[in-house]
Protein backbone atom coordinates (compact mmCIF):
# COMPACT_ATOMS: atom_id res chain seq x y z
CA UNK A 1 0.00 0.00 0.00
CA UNK A 2 1.14 3.54 -1.04
CA UNK A 3 2.05 6.22 1.79
CA UNK A 4 -0.51 8.96 1.82
CA UNK A 5 0.08 12.16 4.44
CA UNK A 6 -2.59 12.10 6.59
CA UNK A 7 -2.86 15.46 5.99
CA UNK A 8 -4.05 15.32 2.37
CA UNK A 9 -6.66 13.31 3.25
CA UNK A 10 -10.00 15.81 2.93
CA UNK A 11 -13.85 14.53 3.41
CA UNK A 12 -15.46 12.23 1.85
CA UNK A 13 -16.85 13.51 -1.42
CA UNK A 14 -19.62 12.19 -3.67
CA UNK A 15 -18.21 9.79 -6.58
CA UNK A 16 -19.81 10.89 -10.27
CA UNK A 17 -20.42 7.47 -12.54
CA UNK A 18 -17.79 9.17 -15.44
CA UNK A 19 -15.08 9.52 -12.62
CA UNK A 20 -15.47 5.66 -11.08
CA UNK A 21 -12.53 4.21 -13.06
CA UNK A 22 -10.45 6.95 -11.64
CA UNK A 23 -11.24 6.47 -8.63
CA UNK A 24 -10.64 2.92 -8.70
CA UNK A 25 -7.07 3.06 -9.96
CA UNK A 26 -6.29 5.18 -7.27
CA UNK A 27 -7.68 2.84 -4.55
CA UNK A 28 -5.83 0.31 -6.19
CA UNK A 29 -2.78 2.77 -5.62
CA UNK A 30 -3.64 2.63 -1.73
CA UNK A 31 -4.93 6.25 -1.41
CA UNK A 32 -7.08 6.16 1.41
CA UNK A 33 -9.14 9.09 0.41
CA UNK A 34 -10.29 7.35 -2.75
CA UNK A 35 -10.67 4.01 -0.04
CA UNK A 36 -13.02 6.13 2.09
CA UNK A 37 -14.76 7.18 -0.54
CA UNK A 38 -15.73 3.91 -2.44
CA UNK A 39 -16.49 2.68 0.89
CA UNK A 40 -19.34 5.48 1.45
CA UNK A 41 -20.58 5.00 -1.71
CA UNK A 42 -21.10 1.75 -1.13
CA UNK A 43 -22.28 1.66 2.25
CA UNK A 44 -25.18 4.28 1.66
CA UNK A 45 -25.90 2.10 -1.87
CA UNK A 46 -25.98 5.58 -3.63
CA UNK A 47 -26.36 5.85 -7.14
CA UNK A 48 -22.86 5.25 -7.74
CA UNK A 49 -22.50 2.16 -6.38
CA UNK A 50 -23.46 -0.78 -8.68
CA UNK A 51 -21.10 1.40 -11.35
CA UNK A 52 -18.10 0.88 -8.22
CA UNK A 53 -19.41 -2.88 -8.16
CA UNK A 54 -18.99 -3.71 -11.43
CA UNK A 55 -15.92 -1.78 -11.69
CA UNK A 56 -14.66 -3.60 -8.95
CA UNK A 57 -15.55 -7.36 -10.36
CA UNK A 58 -11.88 -8.21 -12.08
CA UNK A 59 -9.97 -6.98 -8.53
CA UNK A 60 -11.98 -9.52 -6.47
CA UNK A 61 -10.86 -12.86 -4.41
CA UNK A 62 -7.05 -11.89 -3.43
CA UNK A 63 -8.32 -11.18 0.16
CA UNK A 64 -8.75 -14.09 3.01
CA UNK A 65 -11.88 -12.07 5.25
CA UNK A 66 -11.97 -13.76 9.03
CA UNK A 67 -14.71 -13.32 10.75
CA UNK A 68 -14.91 -12.59 14.57
CA UNK A 69 -17.84 -13.42 16.62
CA UNK A 70 -19.05 -14.45 20.30
CA UNK A 71 -20.72 -12.83 23.30
CA UNK A 72 -20.44 -8.74 24.09
CA UNK A 73 -17.55 -8.80 26.90
CA UNK A 74 -15.24 -11.68 25.28
CA UNK A 75 -12.39 -8.99 24.10
CA UNK A 76 -13.12 -9.15 20.53
CA UNK A 77 -12.13 -5.80 19.02
CA UNK A 78 -8.80 -6.05 21.59
CA UNK A 79 -8.32 -9.14 19.98
CA UNK A 80 -8.78 -7.72 16.53
CA UNK A 81 -5.82 -5.13 17.53
CA UNK A 82 -3.75 -7.89 18.82
CA UNK A 83 -3.95 -9.96 15.00
CA UNK A 84 -3.39 -6.39 12.91
CA UNK A 85 0.23 -6.18 14.58
CA UNK A 86 1.37 -9.64 14.07
CA UNK A 87 -0.46 -9.36 10.74
CA UNK A 88 1.48 -6.09 9.88
CA UNK A 89 4.70 -7.66 11.26
CA UNK A 90 3.70 -10.50 8.79
CA UNK A 91 3.91 -7.88 6.05
CA UNK A 92 0.28 -8.39 4.85
CA UNK A 93 -2.03 -5.39 4.69
CA UNK A 94 -5.06 -5.73 6.75
CA UNK A 95 -8.16 -4.28 6.57
CA UNK A 96 -10.99 -3.97 9.20
CA UNK A 97 -14.70 -4.22 9.34
CA UNK A 98 -16.21 -3.42 12.80
CA UNK A 99 -19.59 -3.45 13.30
CA UNK A 100 -21.12 -2.17 15.99
CA UNK A 101 -25.23 -2.34 17.00
CA UNK A 102 -27.88 0.10 16.33
CA UNK A 103 -29.78 2.08 18.77
CA UNK A 104 -33.62 0.33 18.36
CA UNK A 105 -34.73 4.24 18.35
CA UNK A 106 -32.64 5.86 16.38
CA UNK A 107 -30.40 3.53 14.21
CA UNK A 108 -27.82 5.22 15.19
CA UNK A 109 -24.33 3.74 16.39
CA UNK A 110 -21.43 4.73 18.47
CA UNK A 111 -19.17 3.36 16.10
CA UNK A 112 -16.18 2.88 19.23
CA UNK A 113 -14.82 -0.54 18.21
CA UNK A 114 -12.13 1.48 16.23
CA UNK A 115 -10.86 3.07 19.52
CA UNK A 116 -9.53 -0.16 20.86
CA UNK A 117 -7.53 -1.07 17.58
CA UNK A 118 -4.49 1.39 18.57
CA UNK A 119 -2.08 -1.11 16.11
CA UNK A 120 -4.09 0.69 12.67
CA UNK A 121 -2.86 4.39 14.20
CA UNK A 122 -0.71 6.24 11.46
CA UNK A 123 -0.04 2.82 9.70
CA UNK A 124 -1.29 3.07 5.59
CA UNK A 125 -0.81 -0.81 5.51
CA UNK A 126 -4.10 -0.70 7.90
CA UNK A 127 -7.35 0.59 7.26
CA UNK A 128 -10.20 0.24 9.58
CA UNK A 129 -14.43 1.22 8.99
CA UNK A 130 -16.60 0.92 11.96
CA UNK A 131 -20.25 0.04 10.10
CA UNK A 132 -23.65 -0.04 12.07
CA UNK A 133 -25.69 -3.11 12.39
CA UNK A 134 -28.59 -1.55 11.14
CA UNK A 135 -30.93 -3.29 12.98
CA UNK A 136 -30.28 -6.76 11.13
CA UNK A 137 -30.85 -9.60 13.97
CA UNK A 138 -27.35 -12.05 12.04
CA UNK A 139 -25.03 -9.39 13.23
CA UNK A 140 -24.08 -7.75 10.51
CA UNK A 141 -25.88 -5.60 7.41
CA UNK A 142 -25.78 -6.04 3.38
CA UNK A 143 -23.45 -3.08 4.03
CA UNK A 144 -20.54 -5.14 5.25
CA UNK A 145 -20.44 -7.25 2.49
CA UNK A 146 -20.09 -4.87 0.07
CA UNK A 147 -17.58 -2.98 2.22
CA UNK A 148 -15.43 -6.63 2.18
CA UNK A 149 -15.82 -6.03 -1.70
CA UNK A 150 -14.02 -2.89 -1.58
CA UNK A 151 -11.66 -3.75 0.68
CA UNK A 152 -10.80 -6.81 -1.62
CA UNK A 153 -10.71 -4.40 -4.27
CA UNK A 154 -8.19 -1.76 -3.13
CA UNK A 155 -6.05 -5.33 -2.12
CA UNK A 156 -5.68 -5.89 1.19
CA UNK A 157 -4.44 -9.35 1.65
CA UNK A 158 -6.49 -10.09 5.06
CA UNK A 159 -10.28 -8.36 5.84
CA UNK A 160 -10.78 -8.57 9.48
CA UNK A 161 -14.66 -8.85 9.90
CA UNK A 162 -15.98 -8.02 13.77
CA UNK A 163 -19.50 -8.51 14.31
CA UNK A 164 -22.07 -7.18 16.97
CA UNK A 165 -22.05 -9.88 19.49
CA UNK A 166 -25.59 -10.52 20.36
CA UNK A 167 -25.56 -13.84 21.29
CA UNK A 168 -26.41 -16.75 19.51
CA UNK A 169 -28.25 -15.64 16.61
CA UNK A 170 -25.26 -13.65 15.05
CA UNK A 171 -24.32 -16.21 12.32
CA UNK A 172 -24.50 -14.30 9.43
CA UNK A 173 -21.00 -14.21 9.62
CA UNK A 174 -20.96 -18.12 8.46
CA UNK A 175 -22.03 -16.67 5.09
CA UNK A 176 -20.12 -14.05 4.74
CA UNK A 177 -16.12 -15.08 5.92
CA UNK A 178 -13.92 -17.28 5.13
CA UNK A 179 -12.62 -17.79 8.27
CA UNK A 180 -15.02 -17.99 11.55
CA UNK A 181 -13.63 -17.35 14.60
CA UNK A 182 -15.96 -17.44 17.89
CA UNK A 183 -14.11 -15.47 20.80
CA UNK A 184 -15.66 -16.32 24.41
CA UNK A 185 -13.76 -15.15 27.79
CA UNK A 186 -13.92 -16.51 31.33
CA UNK A 187 -17.07 -15.62 33.22
CA UNK A 188 -19.33 -14.81 30.77
CA UNK A 189 -22.04 -17.53 32.08
CA UNK A 190 -25.44 -18.12 30.34
CA UNK A 191 -23.58 -16.46 27.72
CA UNK A 192 -21.35 -19.36 27.01
CA UNK A 193 -24.38 -21.99 27.21
CA UNK A 194 -26.04 -20.02 24.71
CA UNK A 195 -22.94 -20.38 22.11
CA UNK A 196 -23.38 -24.56 22.91
CA UNK A 197 -26.41 -23.78 21.00
CA UNK A 198 -25.69 -21.33 17.96
CA UNK A 199 -22.34 -20.46 17.56
CA UNK A 200 -20.31 -23.23 17.92
CA UNK A 201 -21.86 -24.96 14.92
CA UNK A 202 -20.13 -22.43 12.78
CA UNK A 203 -16.75 -22.29 14.28
CA UNK A 204 -14.04 -23.03 12.65
CA UNK A 205 -11.72 -21.77 15.74
CA UNK A 206 -13.02 -21.27 19.04
CA UNK A 207 -10.90 -19.06 21.14
CA UNK A 208 -11.10 -18.56 24.57
CA UNK A 209 -9.58 -15.03 25.40
CA UNK A 210 -8.71 -13.49 28.60
CA UNK A 211 -6.96 -16.52 29.95
CA UNK A 212 -5.18 -14.47 31.95
CA UNK A 213 -8.09 -14.22 34.26
CA UNK A 214 -9.30 -16.93 36.93
CA UNK A 215 -12.21 -19.82 34.91
CA UNK A 216 -10.28 -19.62 31.51
CA UNK A 217 -9.09 -23.38 31.79
CA UNK A 218 -12.68 -24.48 32.80
CA UNK A 219 -14.45 -22.21 29.91
CA UNK A 220 -11.95 -24.36 27.18
CA UNK A 221 -13.22 -27.37 29.09
CA UNK A 222 -16.32 -26.41 28.54
CA UNK A 223 -16.48 -25.56 25.09
CA UNK A 224 -14.32 -28.74 24.22
CA UNK A 225 -16.79 -30.90 26.02
CA UNK A 226 -19.61 -29.11 24.00
CA UNK A 227 -17.85 -30.06 20.88
CA UNK A 228 -17.18 -33.74 22.00
CA UNK A 229 -20.73 -34.30 21.91
CA UNK A 230 -20.71 -33.48 17.74
CA UNK A 231 -17.46 -35.94 16.57
CA UNK A 232 -17.39 -34.63 13.69
CA UNK A 233 -16.69 -31.12 15.26
CA UNK A 234 -14.15 -32.07 18.05
CA UNK A 235 -11.95 -33.26 15.22
CA UNK A 236 -11.81 -30.37 12.99
CA UNK A 237 -11.75 -27.81 15.56
CA UNK A 238 -9.38 -26.03 17.16
CA UNK A 239 -9.59 -24.55 20.62
CA UNK A 240 -7.69 -21.66 21.96
CA UNK A 241 -6.28 -19.58 24.92
CA UNK A 242 -5.44 -16.18 24.47
CA UNK A 243 -4.73 -13.04 26.49
CA UNK A 244 -4.88 -9.90 24.10
CA UNK A 245 -3.80 -7.45 26.80
CA UNK A 246 -0.31 -9.41 26.88
CA UNK A 247 -0.29 -10.80 23.61
CA UNK A 248 -0.22 -14.83 24.87
CA UNK A 249 -1.86 -17.41 22.75
CA UNK A 250 -1.65 -15.05 19.47
CA UNK A 251 0.92 -16.27 17.57
CA UNK A 252 -0.67 -19.53 18.30
CA UNK A 253 -3.90 -17.99 16.74
CA UNK A 254 -1.76 -16.49 13.59
CA UNK A 255 -0.50 -19.60 13.16
CA UNK A 256 -3.94 -21.56 12.92
CA UNK A 257 -5.34 -18.58 10.77
CA UNK A 258 -2.15 -19.20 8.51
CA UNK A 259 -2.94 -22.47 8.03
CA UNK A 260 -6.44 -22.31 7.49
CA UNK A 261 -5.68 -19.68 5.29
CA UNK A 262 -3.90 -22.18 3.15
CA UNK A 263 -6.58 -24.58 2.56
CA UNK A 264 -9.55 -21.57 2.10
CA UNK A 265 -6.82 -20.11 -0.72
CA UNK A 266 -6.92 -23.47 -2.46
CA UNK A 267 -10.81 -23.09 -3.22
CA UNK A 268 -11.26 -20.90 -6.17
CA UNK A 269 -12.06 -17.58 -5.41
CA UNK A 270 -15.52 -17.77 -7.18
CA UNK A 271 -16.54 -19.77 -5.25
CA UNK A 272 -15.90 -18.43 -2.42
CA UNK A 273 -17.47 -14.94 -3.07
CA UNK A 274 -20.79 -16.92 -4.68
CA UNK A 275 -21.58 -17.61 -1.15
CA UNK A 276 -21.63 -13.91 -0.31
CA UNK A 277 -23.94 -13.38 -3.09
CA UNK A 278 -26.19 -15.97 -1.93
CA UNK A 279 -26.24 -14.19 1.40
CA UNK A 280 -26.85 -10.30 -0.11
CA UNK A 281 -29.68 -12.04 -2.53
CA UNK A 282 -31.84 -13.77 0.85
CA UNK A 283 -30.87 -10.46 2.57
CA UNK A 284 -32.62 -8.41 -0.38
CA UNK A 285 -35.28 -10.98 -0.56
CA UNK A 286 -36.09 -10.51 2.73
CA UNK A 287 -36.15 -6.69 3.05
CA UNK A 288 -38.22 -6.36 0.08
CA UNK A 289 -40.75 -8.67 2.04
CA UNK A 290 -40.24 -6.94 4.87
CA UNK A 291 -41.10 -3.52 3.50
CA UNK A 292 -44.64 -4.96 1.50
CA UNK A 293 -45.93 -6.37 4.93
CA UNK A 294 -45.37 -2.85 6.00
CA UNK A 295 -46.84 -1.15 2.94
CA UNK A 296 -49.82 -3.46 3.30
CA UNK A 297 -50.38 -2.37 6.92
CA UNK A 298 -53.70 -3.36 8.86
CA UNK A 299 -55.62 -2.93 5.79
CA UNK A 300 -53.61 -6.05 4.30
CA UNK A 301 -53.43 -8.07 7.64
CA UNK A 302 -56.55 -7.65 8.97
CA UNK A 303 -58.59 -9.79 6.38
CA UNK A 304 -55.79 -12.50 6.51
CA UNK A 305 -55.42 -12.55 9.93
CA UNK A 306 -59.25 -13.05 10.67
CA UNK A 307 -58.63 -15.61 7.79
CA UNK A 308 -56.53 -17.39 10.23
CA UNK A 309 -58.43 -17.37 13.66
CA UNK A 310 -61.69 -18.53 11.74
CA UNK A 311 -59.52 -21.37 10.40
CA UNK A 312 -60.53 -20.71 6.67
CA UNK A 313 -57.05 -20.68 6.18
CA UNK A 314 -53.62 -21.39 7.56
CA UNK A 315 -50.65 -19.00 8.23
CA UNK A 316 -48.54 -20.63 5.44
CA UNK A 317 -51.77 -19.70 2.98
CA UNK A 318 -51.89 -16.12 4.48
CA UNK A 319 -48.51 -15.30 3.62
CA UNK A 320 -48.31 -16.25 0.31
CA UNK A 321 -51.74 -14.26 -0.07
CA UNK A 322 -50.59 -10.81 1.39
CA UNK A 323 -46.98 -11.65 -0.89
CA UNK A 324 -49.16 -12.28 -4.21
CA UNK A 325 -51.07 -8.80 -3.52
Amino acid sequence: MAKTDPKTIAPVARIADGDVPRVIERMRAGERRAIASVITELERLSAAAPAILKALQPHLGHSLVIGFTGPPGAGKSTLVNALITQLRQQGRTVGVIAVDPSSPISGGAILGDRIRMTAALDDDGVFVRSLASRGYLGGLSPAAVRIIDALDGAGFDVVLLETVGTGQNEIDVAEVADIRVVIAAPGLGDDIQAMKSGLLEIADVIVVNKSDRPGAEQTLQQLVGALSIRATMAEKIPVLKTSAINGAGVPDLIATLNDLGGKVRKQEPVARRRRRARYLIARAASDIVAARIKSGGERGLAPLADAVLSGTMTPHDAAVRLLED
